[in-house]
């Protein structure tokens, strides 16, 4: 984490800093997800996010991984059904819907496919 002074928008408009900070408090600058607390309440995650932002690095990161997960494909694979209810069971389990979990163990075989080549 780091400190910066607040200067207004990407543009460096002062008109755009918020009405409620004095111009020389601090933001806290987040730059990975972890440093971001578990809330007890809204009031308290209100009061965090307004003395804090988020390093824009990070922003297009989370913006990018979105535009990734919308950009899905769907196809139709053929399963028996035995192996279907089993492979249901073990997902109800984990309380993960089965297609995620499927999802997750293909994307866990290539990566090890890859490291492994």
């Amino acid at each position: 984490m780091r400190t910066l002074l607040p200067t207004g928008d990407r543009t460096g408009n002062a008109a755009a800093l918020p009405a409620t900070k004095p111009a020389a408090e601090a933001l806290v600058v987040l730059s990975r997800w972890e440093d971001v607390p578990v809330f007890e309440s809204e009031a308290e995650e209100a009061a965090f996010w307004q003395r804090t932002r988020l390093d824009l690095r990070l922003m297009d990161a989370s913006v990018a991984d979105a535009a990734e997960v919308s950009e899905s494909v769907t196809i139709t694979l053929r399963i028996d059904p035995r192996m279907l209810s089993r492979i249901k069971r073990l997902a109800r389990s984990r309380f993960l819907n089965y297609q995620s979990m499927i999802k997750q163990w293909l994307s866990e075989r290539m990566e090890q496919e890859l490291r492994e080549r």
